[in-house]
């Protein structure tokens, strides 16, 4: 008879395994997923609309616009490192994590046939020592990580956050959009629990989104544009994009967060 449960962290191992399948079910949990990552981008001449090496539409408006200047970014689930390689460019100096290793070899690839330094982790950002992911970022950019957590692990996001991100800093993330043709599920998070089944990534509202990151001040919240496939930038109408900043005035990172918020 196993009691493995003393800690936070032990509840959400715990519920990890929830959404933990064999590796042909193709389903995903958070830590576990590594294979399934492996596998998706093994093949680099895959026609996925996200291996393309362009930056996101919104994340480049946000610099053009002024809404975010150069300074330290982490890219969260930075895939093949579209977004870290663009930032890069731009100014910042970067690290950038994915779970598969996969993924961060062709980061790496692209990052010396363009001549860029970005510091590419392979591990789970929620596991990886403070010493590795030691903050404050002035920016944490989200494309597509978020919405492939199931939602136990918004606790282990939000804490992330609250270490991570400079007072001032920002947020800029794109996730599922409920109500778009489809892609992400838009079951309840109970109901997620009893499928056991994430369904390939969650899909939000504009409200949740707002009422998840409640601790921030929410700065620009709309549909990404459509862009075109000769356009220099990435952009896909199902999703959300969202750019939100950590208030100035806070308290700095390391905090802990109150005990309700962790329920």
């Amino acid at each position: 008879m196993d009691r493995t449960v003393r800690t936070v962290e032990d509840v959400l191992a715990l519920l990890d395994k929830v959404f933990a399948s064999e590796p042909e079910a193709g389903r995903l949990a958070t830590g576990d997923g590594k294979d399934f990552w492996d596998r998706f981008y093994a093949d680099r001449s895959k026609p996925v609309p996200f291996f393309v090496a362009k930056p996101d539409e919104n994340l480049a408006a946000y610099l053009n616009q002024g809404l975010i200047a150069p300074g330290r970014a982490l890219d969260l689930g930075c895939g093949a490192g579209r977004n870290a390689l663009f930032l890069a460019s731009r100014g910042f100096e970067v690290d950038a994590v994915d779970l598969s290793a996969v993924a961060v070899a062709w980061g790496e690839d692209r990052a010396r046939e363009v001549g860029v330094d970005v510091r590419f982790l392979c591990g789970d950002a929620f596991a990886l020592p403070a010493s590795v992911l030691s903050g404050p970022y002035d920016l944490v950019v989200d494309s597509g990580c978020f919405h492939h957590l199931p939602p136990h692990r918004r606790v282990s996001y939000l804490s992330l956050l609250d270490r991570v991100l400079a007072p001032g800093g920002h947020l800029a993330l794109t996730s599922f959009a409920a109500g778009a043709g489809g892609m992400g599920s838009e079951l309840a998070d109970a109901d997620l629990y009893r499928e056991r089944e994430l369904q390939g990534g969650l899909a939000y509202t504009p409200e949740s989104l707002r009422w998840i990151f409640s601790d921030l001040v929410e700065v620009e919240l709309r549909r990404m544009r459509e862009e075109l496939p000769e356009s220099a930038l990435f952009g896909v109408t199902f999703l959300w994009t969202a750019l939100f900043r950590r208030d100035a005035a806070s308290a700095t990172s390391g905090d802990i967060r109150p005990v309700h918020d962790l329920a």
